[in-house]
């Protein structure tokens, strides 16, 4: 049995994608945080002969991102310089890349992974996926706002010029943000729905993805996960196994995403880690993406399942897998080994 298959627990626990609380985070507000002693200590460790690296890990990995805004602030009141720029100056490589984005407001860090996964040759689908199938109206909204204030156009009609077919029908509904957001549940339009994608899949030849495309992206994450344990109880499979055998290629990949998200989003996010460090060649952008994404959403939780799903600690993997200052600095976000 995979870790996808257990629905008995889903319709009573929370859910990443419709909480906004802060509380399973591992980045919080340090408690006597004094910008101008951060400001000067940054200073030093950038202006002075060699950078010293300890000191931007310190500083810029053990405080909040609303803390970080206002060090970016007063550190180029003091300076006329902005701090992201001597950051790139002054570092390179991945700790380059994870300092920046440690500097960045969470929107903005969103914004810059969307346009750079539709920048540049070919389309990164799996950075859009990952994006729109785990976070909530709220930052889809956000992430939509920046676009149009940064680039002046629509992020669905630039979407919609990058990705084609049943990927982009299901990619461009989630752009949206406009995910149904009631908490109550319908069963009986649950056993509706499970049934219809039961019809639309495995009980016709040929798969009906515009049913599931529909279904899963408009419906709202309580009533999905009944619709989840009614489908199991029509079809004797999970939904995600259905998917699997039903479709191919982006779509399959989108709509898996979209159930495991439903289900469990720190699950989600602990085997994407996983994998971006499995097989050739870490992902070293796909750890950045999440570690600092969601060090101040549920880090917590993504630990907890990592070492549930996979029997070893993020923190032991991160401490095999990545190494000099952009391992030290993704350990100390990560927190302490548990």
């Amino acid at each position: 049995m995979s870790a996808w298959d257990d629905l008995d627990l889903l319709l009573d626990s929370p859910s990443s994608l419709t909480t906004t609380s802060k509380e399973r985070g591992t980045v919080k507000d340090k408690a006597d945080f004094k910008v101008d002693e951060d400001v000067t200590a940054l200073r030093k460790a950038i202006e002075g002969l060699g950078t010293t690296e300890k000191t931007l890990i310190d500083v810029l990995t053990q405080r909040s991102n609303a803390q970080r805004q206002l060090i970016a602030s007063a550190y180029e009141k003091a300076t006329g310089r902005k701090l992201k720029d001597d950051l790139e100056g002054d570092t390179h490589g991945d700790f380059e890349d994870l300092l920046v984005a440690l500097v960045t407001p969470p929107v903005y860090f969103d914004y810059n992974e969307v346009i750079r996964a539709i920048q540049g040759p070919g389309t990164t689908e799996s950075i859009l996926t990952e994006i729109f199938a785990s976070r909530s109206n709220k930052q889809i909204k956000a992430i939509a706002d920046t676009y149009l204030k940064e680039t002046g156009r629509l992020m669905t009609h630039d979407l919609q010029s990058e990705v084609s077919g049943d990927y982009a029908k299901a990619l461009l509904i989630l752009a949206e943000g406009k995910r149904d957001e009631s908490t109550s549940v319908d069963a009986a339009k649950a056993k509706e729905d499970a049934k219809i994608l039961y019809e639309a899949g495995e009980k016709k030849w040929g798969t009906d993805e515009d049913k599931f495309i529909d279904i899963l992206c408009h419906r709202s994450v309580p009533q999905l996960r009944q619709t989840l344990v009614e489908y199991k109880n029509i079809s004797k499979k999970t939904l995600q196994e259905s998917i699997e055998s039903e479709m191919s290629g982006d779509v399959e990949r989108l709509l898996v995403a979209i159930v495991k998200c439903v289900k469990n989003v720190p699950a989600y996010f602990a085997e994407r880690l996983f994998k971006s460090m499995k097989g050739a060649g870490t992902t070293e952008s796909t750890l950045t993406r999440i570690i600092v994404s969601r060090s101040e959403i549920d880090l917590m939780d993504i630990k907890a399942e990592y070492k549930k799903l996979f029997g070893v600690t993020l923190h032991s993997e991160l401490k095999s897998e990545v190494s000099g200052c952009y391992g030290e600095a993704l350990i100390l976000l990560c927190g302490t080994e548990d």
